[in-house]
């Protein structure tokens, strides 16, 4: 899953959405001193990114966009941000303008306690307001584009995010359909690991 559902999946706690949130560019390491809701919420990541690697549906939905390719995770991972977007009203009772508001407000406030490594992509994060970018199917395709645009050249003769927005776009009605089914089920296994009164807001 990517950066809108992570924080999505976290207590109604700052800290621990920031944590949710940096456990990818930090690569799940955490710093010295980070308080405990942080290491939770990169905890939680971890979980979260298990069970959806190795969920069926998961699965389904990249085998749409071929047999080969070594980006298709990050594409659907992209894509189910999307989904959420579209769909947030079946799993939360937060209308999702408020939500992201919120954690951008709050978020901003934590900044100047956070060491430079965490800083960066947060600021990054909420100044270019990239959780706002997934509403229409035109978003997804500039996200896929933002991904290529961070990539090795390397990596880049191999394979492309952006190459599978076609596909993405013929299949859309398809991974959407996948993806109704295997939500609810990562938020009921989510929802295992963190505390009953601080996730409220996801409705499933």
């Amino acid at each position: 899953m990517n950066w809108i559902a992570h924080i999505f999946l976290s207590e109604l706690n700052t800290d621990f959405q920031i944590g949710n949130y940096l456990a990818d560019p930090l690569k799940g390491k955490v710093w010295e001193n980070a308080n405990e809701n942080i290491k939770k919420g990169m905890y939680v990541h971890k979980i979260i990114d298990s069970y959806t690697d190795s969920h069926l549906f998961f699965k389904n939905s990249k085998n749409k966009l071929g047999s080969k390719g070594l980006l298709k995770a990050v594409v659907i991972d992209l894509t189910y941000d999307y989904l959420l977007t579209k769909n947030w009203d079946k799993f939360s009772n937060i209308p999702i303008n408020k939500f992201l508001d919120e954690f951008h407000m709050n978020a901003m406030k934590k900044l100047d306690s956070l060491p430079l490594t965490a800083q960066t992509p947060l600021e990054r994060l909420i100044r270019h307001d990239i959780l706002n970018q997934y509403k229409t199917l035109s978003d997804l395709e500039k996200a896929f584009l933002r991904v290529d645009y961070k990539l090795s050249q390397r990596l880049l003769k191999r394979d492309t995010t952006h190459r599978y927005f076609d596909i993405v776009n013929s299949n859309i009605d398809s991974i959407e359909e996948d993806f109704l089914i295997f939500f609810p089920q990562l938020c009921k296994e989510v929802k295992k690991h963190i505390s009953d009164d601080k996730s409220n807001h996801i409705i499933i």
